[in-house]
């Protein structure tokens, strides 16, 4: 009967050791799930800041060429003012030369 009494007793301890550790395994997991959805929303912002920071790069570089294509095109525009600018200097020296030439003849 003490034999039995001390059996009881031991597996009543076993069984108290066994709810406690499946608690702890109970928190252990729900403490891994809760950082694995941490780990995950984690991931899903830095993709979303990756694929930000790509949309972005390609915006640049839409607007770079834009800008590579204004520049040329301001480019061409002051080389025709430049040609329009060297041929009216060219006949205003003509114009000049001839108000000259005229006022002399009188």
């Amino acid at each position: 009967a003490a034999q039995t009494a001390q059996l009881r007793e031991e597996c009543r301890t076993f069984v108290d050791k066994t709810a406690e550790f499946q608690k702890i395994v109970s928190s252990l997991i729900e403490l891994v799930d809760q950082l694995a959805k941490a780990a995950e929303s984690e991931k899903m912002k830095a993709i979303g800041a990756r694929n930000l920071l790509k949309s972005i790069t390609k915006q640049r570089e839409a607007q770079e060429q834009q800008l590579q294509a204004l520049i040329a095109e301001k480019k061409m525009q002051l080389e025709r003012y430049r040609v329009e600018y060297e041929t009216l200097c060219k006949i205003e020296a003509d114009q000049n030369e001839f108000i000259d030439q005229f006022i002399f003849q009188k």
